[in-house]
């Protein structure tokens, strides 16, 4: 498993990208989508919903199991990724690339983030 340096991650699973023009984008890891196994239902917040760092903003259902979706972040939803509602199986292919949920402009971001390194440790 290799888990991009540029992210930063949460002991929920998730990853937050960089923030580009104050928007970051927020998916869950390789680790996480491995363990829930085929993805076929998403569902993401709506655009223009607050979420907050470490609460429950959404849903993963795969063919194991249900699991919550947490924000990483405090901030405001401004996109979705229609694509993985349509094709949840993106999740399992392209967790980084085309697999991403939600865009968010955060207003406060945890400090309890972790590196790519960290992140592989806490998840081993």
């Amino acid at each position: 498993m290799s888990n991009p340096q540029q992210l930063r991650y949460s002991k929920e699973h998730e990853w937050l990208s960089g923030a580009e023009d104050g928007v970051s984008t927020v998916g869950i890891t390789e680790h996480a989508a491995n363990a829930l196994g085929d993805v076929v239902y998403v569902q993401l917040p709506e655009v223009g919903a607050t979420v907050t760092a470490g609460e429950t903003c959404g849903e993963l259902e795969s063919t194991k199991s249900v699991s919550d979706l947490y924000s990483p972040v405090t901030g405001e939803v401004v996109a979705a990724n229609q694509d993985v509602v349509d094709d949840p199986s993106l999740v399992n292919s392209a967790p980084f690339e085309g697999g991403w949920l939600f865009k968010v402009r955060a207003s406060e971001e945890p400090g309890d983030l972790l590196s790519a390194d960290e992140y592989t440790d806490f998840a081993s």
